[in-house]
């Protein structure tokens, strides 16, 4: 295990409320209104700077559906080169995933990223699914869009199907990075739940992160709501993974695939504790902390992580 503490060199001031993120993410076009559209007009130069000439902008990509075994998932693809699958985290749908991170990764990637089960245009999983049967769509759609062995990035609960995926099927994940995300050994540390109302993605001095995110993602169209239904079998999902409840948790340390685990060093969500952990369990992984980051440190900090990120996955030294 290696633990590095990287300095930002951002000056980023504000913060994001968890509860606001999510209204942000259901209905950013209402929440950002004539705002949004100023600033997304003042920042059209330099909203997409990862962006390699001639690829198309993850905005403008039409929505897909991928007809798998397990019903129809809703994608996008983005880039060229060796396929990176992106799986998203709770309540929240692929128009979150910050366009500038995506087009940096697509610099040399065929970026994946889809709709968990129940939401966007992916058909909603039976009963009250988990962790392994989402685990187990995603595979499905690797299978049917013939990703082969795709590289894997998860982000919260994102994260914690991406370690199912590794588990359950491991000829399909190559390389894995595991983004603020937790152990499913029964191991996994909450933070107190008297804390849990004041929690944000975004720490409280990172203002013009929040505010850049916020533009950047208001550039996607319009994405429906995720239902309240789906977001509470969601939360039952990652309750059962992080009391070590889903059998498949409990098997995470054969993951053999090279991981990368990667978190903002004040997660108020996902304490970094859990990340170490995660980093003893997994043989041979890699741990990255952002020092005045958050949960949502990708975000906050995507050139760094990007950068990062590809260094990871093609095996060279990190920047």
């Amino acid at each position: 295990m290696v633990v590095t503490r990287e300095e930002s060199d951002d000056d980023m001031h504000g913060y994001l409320p968890v509860r606001s993120v999510r209204r942000l993410a259901l209905g950013r076009r209402v929440a950002l209104g004539v705002a949004a559209v100023g600033v997304s007009a003042a920042l059209a130069a330099c909203s997409s700077p990862g962006l390699a000439p001639g690829t198309r902008s993850v905005v403008s990509a039409p929505v897909r559906v991928a007809h798998t075994g397990l019903g129809g998932v809703g994608y996008r693809v983005v880039g060229s080169g060796p396929p990176l699958v992106l799986i998203m985290g709770h309540g929240w749908t692929m128009e979150d995933w910050d366009p500038r991170l995506v087009h940096a990764l697509a610099r040399h990637n065929r970026v994946v990223m889809f709709d968990n089960s129940g939401i966007g245009r992916t058909q909603e999983l039976p009963g009250t699914f988990g962790i392994e049967a989402m685990a187990d769509q995603t595979s499905a759609l690797i299978d049917t869009l013939r990703l082969g062995q795709p590289d894997v990035l998860g982000w919260s609960m994102g994260g914690m199907i991406a370690q199912a995926l590794a588990v359950l099927h491991p000829a399909q994940v190559r390389r894995l990075v595991l983004c603020a995300t937790y152990p499913g050994t029964g191991q996994a540390v909450m933070p107190p739940v008297t804390a849990l109302p004041a929690a944000r993605d975004f720490p409280a001095n990172q203002g013009s992160a929040l505010a850049a995110f916020k533009a950047a993602i208001a550039e996607y169209p319009a994405a429906p709501a995720v239902s309240p239904g789906t977001s509470g079998i969601q939360s039952l999902a990652m309750g059962n993974w992080r009391t070590g409840s889903d059998a498949v948790g409990r098997k995470t340390a054969r993951i053999s695939a090279p991981t990368l685990i990667a978190d903002g060093a004040d997660d108020q969500l996902d304490p970094v504790t859990n990340d170490r952990t995660l980093a003893r369990i997994i043989h041979g992984s890699r741990l990255v902390l952002y020092p005045d980051a958050g949960h949502a440190f990708l975000f906050q900090d995507w050139p760094r992580f990007a950068a990062l990120v590809e260094s990871f996955l093609t095996g060279h030294s990190a920047p």
